[in-house]
């Protein structure tokens, strides 16, 4: 797929991985959509003005149905079609599974697993009749490999897999691929504020002993959506951690 003036929907892209691929792809000449459950600020907004793309900010909890599907209309209507949607708001709730609440359970399927069906629902049935589109869906490596105190986290993104699959088998007679990003340990504004030695700690897991970066997470990003002939694919970005 040729990016330049597609449409870019990339959900939780108020800062960290999401706001990496949103400019990213309007590096690249794409239209792109924000959003997140609060307000897009101005300063994040003002950063895309260089890229000379229309930008949107589109606010809403993609765990609800009828929020997902108000969104992706929105962004149809003032930009004509989604040609790109990046499943990538999520959440955690950490706990060891003994003492985790079923609140706590759910909440984490309902954005992380939920949500990235509400949204591909919304997205899926104009780009089969377009007969071209690409969904980029969000894992994790704890999808992969499982983590202690992530129960809840590791079956959402899990679930994701799973999930993305399945529609990729359903919609690749229609030109629309479906793949999944699975990151592991990356350097954001969480991982900044722990100590040394919780880094060290983490580092020691990873055999190439560093923290990946979100630029690298939006470099497969757009990877997934130029190229024609890859569905149903995972690409782990953990520095060897889930080998």
């Amino acid at each position: 797929m040729e990016l330049k003036n597609k449409n870019v929907f990339v959900t939780g892209s108020s800062r960290g991985i999401g706001l990496a691929i949103a400019h990213k792809f309007a590096s690249l000449g794409a239209n792109v959509v924000l959003n997140g459950r609060g307000q897009i600020g101005e300063e994040t907004l003002a950063s895309f003005s260089d890229y000379g793309v229309k930008v949107l900010a589109i606010s809403g909890d993609i765990s609800n149905q009828a929020d997902a599907k108000r969104m992706v209309a929105e962004a149809t209507e003032a930009l004509g079609s989604v040609d790109v949607l990046v499943n990538n708001a999520g959440v955690t709730k950490d706990g060891m599974a003994m003492k985790m609440s079923e609140e706590d359970f759910e909440a984490v399927l309902k954005i992380n697993l939920t949500g990235t069906f509400n949204m591909t629902q919304a997205v899926l049935k104009p780009m089969t009749k377009a007969r071209e589109g690409a969904i980029i869906n969000l894992s994790s490596v704890v999808g992969l490999i499982g983590n202690a105190g992530q129960a809840n986290y590791a079956a959402s993104k899990a679930g994701v897999i799973g999930f993305s699959k399945s529609i990729a088998r359903e919609v690749a007679g229609r030109n629309v691929r479906v793949n999944v990003i699975a990151p592991g340990f990356i350097q954001s504004d969480m991982t900044d504020v722990l100590s040394d030695k919780i880094k060290e700690a983490m580092m020691g897991q990873i055999p190439m002993k560093r923290f990946g970066l979100t630029e690298e997470v939006a470099d497969v990003a757009v990877f997934l959506a130029q190229q024609e002939y890859v569905t149903g694919q995972v690409i782990a970005i953990d520095g060897g951690l889930s080998m």
